[in-house]
């Protein structure tokens, strides 16, 4: 069972992801996005950016380091071996861009149980270089119970 006590917990920002443009194009053939600004740096900055745009669920890569955190924190109570994802969502305030140096921050929204298993929400504030929000990846995982 997952310790509630870790609701309102922040873990430390993690180190800062630069963001490639040959990372943003593999993902986006990753979810079959042909748009020409995940793919053309000229189609992108005709559009107005100054790169490569990531796709919307890019930001998952650089909320991955944030979960990592919340994982091995063996007073959290979350087993991996247990745990399936239970939503994702995103709030951007800006489109990431190839060139990008983010900085994710984790806290636990959340933890619930229900029905002898535990959901818990996490948010990660991914910021850039400048301080800058960009996006926040809010996940939900569910941590099964055991067995009976």
């Amino acid at each position: 069972m997952v310790n509630p006590e870790i609701q309102g917990r922040s873990y430390a920002p993690t180190a800062p992801y630069l963001v490639g443009r040959e990372k943003v194009r593999e993902f986006a053939r990753a979810v079959l996005s042909e748009a020409p600004v995940h793919h053309d740096p000229e189609a992108a900055r005709a559009a107005g950016f100054s790169d490569v745009v990531a796709p919307p669920t890019f930001a998952v890569v650089v909320q991955e380091s944030t979960l990592q955190q919340l994982l091995a924190d063996a007073d959290a109570g979350v087993d991996f071996s247990r745990v399936v994802h239970g939503d994702q969502r995103f709030s951007y305030t800006r489109p990431i861009v190839a060139g990008d140096e983010l900085t994710a921050t984790l806290t636990i929204a959340a933890v619930k149980q229900l029905g002898g298993h535990s959901m818990v929400t996490a948010s990660s504030e991914i910021v850039d270089a400048a301080g800058e929000h960009v996006v926040t990846a809010i996940s939900t995982l569910v941590v099964r119970g055991a067995e009976d």
